[in-house]
């Protein structure tokens, strides 16, 4: 299985036109991700490496039938609208690419979401892939990268790192293991599915054995983890590890949501908090592979 996308999911592209729109919707079709259409406003009629442009999603959702996800690729001022847009013509799963998204827009988004019972992932994010079955966003740059980097596996990734999110996967790729879903979930402060949201998603997929999250100074994610392990929400193993260990209060380190103010979303606290619950926290980048491995042999994963 996977977690959020799959070979059958129907995507639509918002922006397909622009450049990285046209860009990434050659990597999600050339990769098998099951595109069905695209959406830009005026550009109705239109074709985008075969797939038909819409006006609207609605217009979409009429012409090619239900649309599960969209992925956005649009300024940041246009991503409320544009997201709204397709919340309200049924999408339940937004990918939102762009970064300086406005708070206020997000928390917009994130209200609506609930009361439709959709979910985004974003924004100021990669995506998210599935490997063998398809890609959201853009992990991997180009087809044949993302079919030789990831391989399907037992090892969920979690990443709040976009660079990040990509090395972890290759190294684990490399060590002989593969990944069952691999999600940067945004480098913002507020994010529509945070760690503890992905984390709970991995722990109902029977293909995830094990579960390797980057994290970061900044928020409670990490933290918030820490909790659902503890309170038996989360019963995989878990491998961790904390970037920014050398920031001090007030640092701002990588991007708008890591930034330590006062005690909260230290490095020390996360990495405390997440060996309290039995959490195998790795202080080297490259010890990731090796404890994972080591704990799939143990579990016969």
């Amino acid at each position: 299985m996977s977690i959020l996308v799959d070979e059958k999911t129907r995507v639509i592209i918002q922006g397909i036109t622009g450049r990285e729109g046209s860009a990434r919707a050659k990597l999600m079709k050339e990769y098998g991700t099951n595109v069905v259409g695209g959406v830009t406003p005026g550009r109705g009629g239109m074709e985008v490496h075969g797939i038909p442009v819409f006006d609207t999603v609605k217009e979409a959702w009429d012409a090619v039938g239900p649309i599960d996800a969209s992925v956005v690729f649009v300024p940041a001022p246009a991503v409320k609208e544009t997201a709204l847009e397709a919340i309200e013509a049924g999408v339940k799963l937004l990918v939102l690419i762009p970064d300086r998204v406005p708070i206020h827009d997000v928390l917009e988004i994130a209200k609506r979401a609930e009361e439709t019972g959709a979910k985004f992932v974003g924004p100021n994010t990669l995506g998210l892939l599935s490997p063998g079955k398809a890609v959201l966003g853009m992990i991997g740059g180009r087809a044949a990268s993302a079919r030789e980097w990831f391989k399907p596996g037992p090892v969920g990734v979690t990443s709040r790192s976009g660079g990040i999110t990509s090395a972890i996967s290759y190294y684990l790729t490399k060590a002989g293991l593969g990944e069952s879903t691999i999600i940067h979930v945004g480098g913002d402060a507020v994010v529509g599915l945070p760690h503890p949201e992905v984390i709970k998603l991995f722990e109902q997929d029977e293909q995830t054995k094990v579960v390797v999250m980057f994290g970061e100074i900044g928020t409670t994610q990490e933290e918030r983890v820490a909790d659902l392990i503890e309170k038996g929400e989360f019963t995989k193993p878990l491998v961790a590890f904390i970037g920014g260990k050398a920031a001090k209060s007030g640092t701002r380190f990588s991007h708008a949501g890591a930034i330590i103010e006062g005690n909260r979303g230290t490095w020390e606290s996360k990495v405390k908090r997440l060996r309290e619950v039995g959490a195998h926290v790795v202080e080297s980048f490259m010890d990731i592979p090796k404890v994972t491995k080591e704990i799939l042999e143990k579990i016969g994963g």
